[in-house]
């Protein structure tokens, strides 16, 4: 069976929302599915401050933390995450860093991968940080599975062709219809990756 390791990192939960849509739509599709969470980096102190972050850290504590060795069970991955400043979180990237020995092992080449992320404001760096987040891809000798324009739902949903992307006001709300571009994109990821692992 195909195994599909669903990573996210939200803080206030649209993110977290996106990666349930996948998840979803893998099962549906016959997929052996792990959703884990980046673990938060971020202080107490810094969550307090923000109501809806601190209710989605306390809500979801119950969700596995992702670990490394899940990059090496699984044959793809979604990642759906945040952008900060155009980029990906730091959350993100500290948990891809430790990803090195993985990678001079040669053990993450050929993994097929696709992200999709969230802003607050409709060209709030959405694209840029789903780039960013490839060039790391290809440093990994992953296989990048974009969504293209290959369903009707991509331009219903803003049409960015690297990955789904949504706005979010500041409670963490998503204030795009995206969720049948993110199944879309989950159904087409586990697709190529079971071209791609047989």
């Amino acid at each position: 069976m195909t195994k599909m390791a669903v990573f996210y990192y939200s803080s206030t939960g649209a993110n977290y929302k996106m990666a349930q849509w996948t998840e979803e739509a893998l099962k549906q599709a016959g997929a052996d599915v792990k959703l884990v969470k980046i673990p938060e980096t971020a202080p107490e102190e810094a969550i307090a401050q923000n109501p809806a972050w601190k209710d989605h850290y306390e809500n979801t504590k119950d969700v596995p933390e992702a670990q490394v060795e899940d990059l090496e069970w699984a044959d793809g991955f979604i990642f759906s995450l945040p952008t900060r400043f155009g980029n990906v979180p730091a959350q993100v990237k500290q948990f891809m860093d430790q990803a090195g020995g993985l990678w001079m092992q040669g053990k993450l080449a050929n993994k097929v991968v696709s992200a999709m992320t969230t802003a607050q404001n409709a060209h709030g760096g959405q694209e840029q940080t789903i780039m960013h987040f490839y060039t790391s891809m290809f440093h990994w000798g992953a296989i990048i599975a974009s969504p293209g324009y290959t369903d009707d739902s991509i331009f219903a949903s803003g049409g960015n062709p690297y990955g789904t992307s949504a706005q979010v006001d500041g409670e963490g709300n998503l204030q795009d219809d995206v969720e049948q571009a993110v199944k879309h994109q989950a159904k087409r990821t586990f697709e190529i990756t079971q071209k791609i692992s047989q």
